[in-house]
């Protein structure tokens, strides 16, 4: 079984589950009334101990500001951690594939997957951080299976590498390469 590196590194969306139930928005919208109003009121009785006044609509507006943000930044948010100590079940896997486990194939294809998709259609990203790791790549494949490094050996590696390898490796792109061409660099290196 052949897997390309695009196969590794597409993602397909998975169709949402159960809808939601009517009530669910008009819930939202009465549960965020409720918190403002708590809270405008905790603030506007403060601010009146003090001895300051401000503006209903200010107050309310700040309040509303600070509960968007709070929303924002809890939807943007990574899961959190698998809790350590969690038993591992036994048996038979269930069928589903736990995105959220820390296994060391998801943090390579991660440590390959946000730099890819940062620098496309950036050059000066793509020659700044991927070009850098492929050079990496390609210099441990020649240690391991020649011996040899593109910097203590440039001429044994030229020959090892190929010319259109070497020239990718040692010289800034004009624009990031597309996945055909990727994949075809990664068939290259892979053939070392």
């Amino acid at each position: 079984m052949s897997t390309s590196i695009d196969d590794l590194l597409s993602f397909a969306e998975e169709p949402a589950g159960e809808a939601r139930r009517t009530g669910g928005r008009a819930r939202w919208v009465l549960r965020t009334l409720a918190v403002t109003a708590a809270i405008v009121v905790v603030v506007v009785v403060g601010l009146r101990a003090v001895g300051l006044q401000v503006s209903l609509w200010i107050i309310v507006a700040g309040v509303l500001a600070v509960l968007a943000v709070r929303r924002v930044t809890a939807e943007l948010s990574p899961p959190p951690p698998p809790r350590a100590g969690g038993r591992a079940p036994a048996g038979e896997e269930p069928g589903t594939w736990n995105w959220s486990a820390r296994d060391a194939l998801r943090a390579a294809i991660n440590g390959w997957e946000r730099p890819l998709d940062w620098c496309s259609g950036n050059r000066e990203r793509f020659t700044e951080r991927v070009l850098p790791r492929l050079g990496e790549l390609a210099d441990e494949r020649l240690r391991q299976k020649h011996g040899v490094t593109r910097e203590s050996d440039p001429a044994r590696a030229r020959a090892l590498l190929g010319e259109p390898l070497w020239t990718f490796l040692g010289t800034p792109a004009r624009r990031p390469p597309t996945p055909r061409d990727l994949a075809a660099i990664v068939a290259e290196l892979e053939k070392l």
